[in-house]
């Protein structure tokens, strides 16, 4: 199984390179973040009929996707949101004892509160599904660059939103309710691993950036991981696609 996200920041400016990327990557899963558009404005190129897609939507901001491949995924799935989204900001979609889902974490520069809030709500989640037996695999831009590797050194500054200790310690603390990290599951010692560069001053070709986008996934689904490569040459957001691959 090959599952990838992606914050495209504004699925308009970025429709023909989605769909170029689809073609080419075919992903069983596709998880994307910062649609930044309603559902009547989601292009009909990004709608491929190889998938079932949920369009979760807020105008001009915000909003996530949620696209499972028909060839693996026969059946219509059934979508739905856990009680703390807001702002459109994480779909699921549960596939037996496993449950996928698309998340887009606030940023917290205008609201930190909101932001600790959320991640605390998705602790909760994550814990209680787990107790349940289930397996997960939860997608996308959490906002939080984990540890200082995970910051060019020029982009460290202490206490910025993004960096703080009690960021990471809930991201710790998320981890430890049994997902692992698997960016770093395959590629644990690159200071050079990053996601998310600013868009000026060719930070991004410089490679002066932040790992920002993850795939996290429980034990089931980790051990089971072949790779999680992050596609840094792809697009014009200022985030890179991230694709896991799994054996069968």
């Amino acid at each position: 199984m090959k599952v990838a996200t992606w914050n495209v920041n504004g699925i308009r400016a970025r429709a023909s390179q989605i769909q170029e990327w689809l073609e080419r990557e075919r992903p069983d899963v596709v998880c994307l973040q910062e649609l930044k558009a309603e559902s009547s404005q989601i292009p009909d190129q990004c709608k491929s009929a190889d998938y079932h897609a949920y369009w979760h939507c807020l105008k001009a901001y915000s909003g996530v996707s949620l696209m499972l491949r028909k060839e693996l995924f026969n059946a219509e799935p059934m979508y739905s949101h856990p009680a703390f989204d807001y702002e459109s900001r994480i779909v699921q979609v549960e596939v037996g004892d496993l449950v996928l889902a698309s998340v887009y974490v606030p940023n917290g520069g205008k609201d930190y509160q909101a932001k600790l809030s959320f991640i605390t709500q998705m602790i909760d989640w994550i814990r209680a599904l787990h107790a349940e037996g289930r397996s997960l695999i939860v997608c996308g831009d959490i906002n939080i660059a984990r540890t200082e590797m995970d910051v060019h050194p020029k982009e460290r500054k202490p206490n910025v939103v993004g960096q703080r200790p009690e960021e990471r310690a809930l991201f710790e603390h998320m981890l430890s309710t049994g997902l692992e990290d698997l960016g770093r599951k395959f590629d644990p010692e690159n200071p050079g691993l990053f996601t998310w560069w600013a868009p000026w001053r060719s930070m991004r070709q410089r490679n002066i950036g932040w790992r920002l986008d993850y795939v996290l996934a429980s034990p089931a689904v980790a051990n089971r991981a072949l790779s999680c490569v992050v596609q840094a040459d792809v697009g014009t957001s200022d985030h890179a696609p991230v694709v896991m691959t799994t054996a069968a």
